[in-house]
């Protein structure tokens, strides 16, 4: 807006005392202060208000006039409420730098002058920026995308002042404005994806608002503009995999048009999302030859041209074939309507990411197939040097399941279920029908255990804690409670933490000194809580096999 419209306005009170020549400056936003060096916190452009706090005397006011000039505002607002008529040093400055100056009626309140300044800069920066965004939206949908989402995200903050992220469905920051700066904090992120899944699940119509911390968030859903979206008619085909838009601002108290706008921008990404959605299209393929070829029992030697054949396309400047990973996920309804073998395609290409990737392109090194209600995919793994002692980085499935277990959970609500089996790296093509096995066995092992997301790795195969699954709902409950239960209660009456003590005693391989450090303890103090633990429980703690019992008895707890 510009000046000449603020004094055209009568409810604002405001008195020319100078500066008639400037009157076509542009107002970008409003500041109030009343430190005798406010620069820190200008950026040029804004209608300063002032009580005149700052000036103790008639030579405070060149000092101040010459910053407020120098950081470009585009004019001072004086208030009459404190030392009545503006003080005529404050003039003959403002006129000496060629800054506009306006008084402000002692009747008038700053906030009114604020609010009204921020309602018309932003109601004109929102049709501009309408008119931009149709203009991108036009250029994406008829040719290639100019910039993808940050492109976007940038206009919302060089334009609207906000700090926008766009999210997969597990909270993994995707893109991000330039306003924005960094990426959002893991745990936000996170909860952020948590709820925006959960309302998305009841229905609710976005944007929902989310306060985390002291910052409120609103999340705008991005749904797919494809075919398959318009026809899908029930939320759970898609919730797992759509993205949302996460903006630092309450939009509860947004106009419409602003909240229009918002939209078009979702609808501006979901084209670039379909677009990076149909480039999977022969990665996709790809694993699915490579699946067929592995189950039905093809020769080696017609797996390894195919996966030569694959290797370049999903890693791109890797000379040599990668080391392989297999990982299945199933995702499974109460009602069984859905069918979960592309819900869990979809899931697998945004949550198996390569820690040293970022952005939307992840997928590119991932090949997911579906079948038979599964998702399998092909992860390759560039080998790695004999300096990190032979090994291979990989996919482990604790760090999986940390990583989607919470904003996941929401999704799948109270009627929905992922389980994920991961196996070990193989070298050669003669190791993949055995790596899908092993990784087909680990996701039932998961499916054995509570809890709408689970998941599992090879490593479990070989160990005892495979059985403990297995182990029929009331056998597990008798054996915990004869052990634990006399613990428990003493605990409960007590304060006594034993519970804590025997677990930190068995991970410390009963070693005391070990154990009394961990749990900042005397020993003497340690042992008599273990004295404590033999006597309620009968069992004695330096024997291999009570050890063993309790051992077995946490884990199934």
């Amino acid at each position: 807006m510009r000046l000449r419209a603020l004094l055209d306005t009568d409810a604002l009170g405001l008195r020319l005392l100078g500066g008639e020549d400037e009157l076509d400056r542009t107002v970008r936003g409003v500041m109030t202060t009343d430190l005798k060096d406010p620069s820190r916190y200008l950026s040029g452009g804004e209608l300063v208000l002032t009580g005149l706090a700052w000036r103790h005397g008639a030579a405070d006011s060149e000092p101040f006039v010459r910053i407020l000039a120098a950081a470009g505002v585009a004019a001072l607002a004086a208030g009459e409420a404190e030392l009545g008529d503006v003080p005529e040093d404050l003039i003959v400055a403002c006129v000496r730098h060629r800054l506009p100056l306006f008084a402000v009626h002692e009747s008038v309140a700053f906030a009114a002058i604020t609010e009204h300044v921020v309602r018309q800069v932003s109601g004109e920066r929102a049709g501009d920026l309408a008119a931009v965004v149709d203009r991108h939206r036009r250029m994406m949908t008829s040719g290639p995308a100019g910039g993808g989402p940050d492109v976007v995200l940038d206009l919302l903050g060089t334009d609207l002042d906000l700090r926008a992220w766009v999210l997969s469905p597990t909270g993994r920051p995707i893109a991000g404005s330039k306003l924005a700066g960094a990426a959002l904090p893991a745990d936000v992120s996170a909860k952020l994806a948590a709820e925006h899944l959960a309302a998305a699940r009841t229905g609710r119509r976005g944007p929902h608002r989310v306060l985390v911390g002291t910052t409120t968030y609103s999340l705008f859903p991005i749904r797919s503009s494809g075919r398959s979206a318009a026809a899908s008619r029930d939320v759970r085909e898609t919730v797992l995999s759509d993205w949302l838009l996460a903006v630092e601002a309450d939009a509860g108290d947004w106009p419409a048009e602003r909240l229009d706008l918002l939209q078009g921008v979702t609808q501006l990404i979901a084209v670039e999302r379909d677009r990076r959605d149909a480039a999977r299209t022969v990665r996709r393929r790809l694993a699915q030859e490579v699946l067929e070829l592995v189950q039905t029992g093809a020769a080696p030697a017609e797996i390894a041209a195919r996966l030569r054949v694959a290797a370049p396309v999903l890693l791109p400047g890797f000379g040599a074939a990668p080391h392989w990973q297999v990982v299945v996920a199933r995702v499974e309804w109460d009602d069984g309507e859905i069918e979960g073998g592309p819900v869990a395609q979809s899931l697998l290409e945004e949550i198996l990411v390569d820690p040293l990737t970022s952005g939307p392109e992840h997928s590119d090194r991932i090949a997911v197939a579906h079948t038979a209600g599964e998702a399998i995919a092909l992860v390759p793994l560039a080998a790695v040097s004999s300096e990190h002692d032979g090994s291979e980085a990989g996919i482990l499935a604790d760090v999986l399941l940390e990583a989607v277990r919470d904003p996941l959970s929401a999704g799948l609500n109270d009627d929905g279920r992922l389980t994920l089996g991961v196996s070990a790296a193989v070298h050669s093509a003669e190791g993949l029908r055995g790596a899908l096995e092993e990784a087909r066995h680990a996701r039932r092992v998961a499916a054995a255990r509570p809890g709408r997301v689970c998941a599992a790795g090879h490593q479990e195969l070989a160990s005892h804690v495979l059985l403990l699954p297995f182990v029929p709902d009331d056998v597990r409950r008798a054996f915990t409670a004869r052990l634990l239960d006399p613990l428990r209660d003493y605990d409960r009456r007590h304060r006594a933490e034993l519970i804590p003590t025997l677990e930190a005693f068995l991970d410390c391989d009963g070693s005391w000194t070990r154990c009394a450090t961990r749990l900042h303890l005397h020993v003497n103090t340690l042992r008599y809580r273990v004295g404590r633990i033999e006597q309620l429980t009968g069992r004695d703690l330096s024997r291999l096999e009570d050890k063993l019992d309790f051992f077995l008895a946490l884990r199934m707890s």
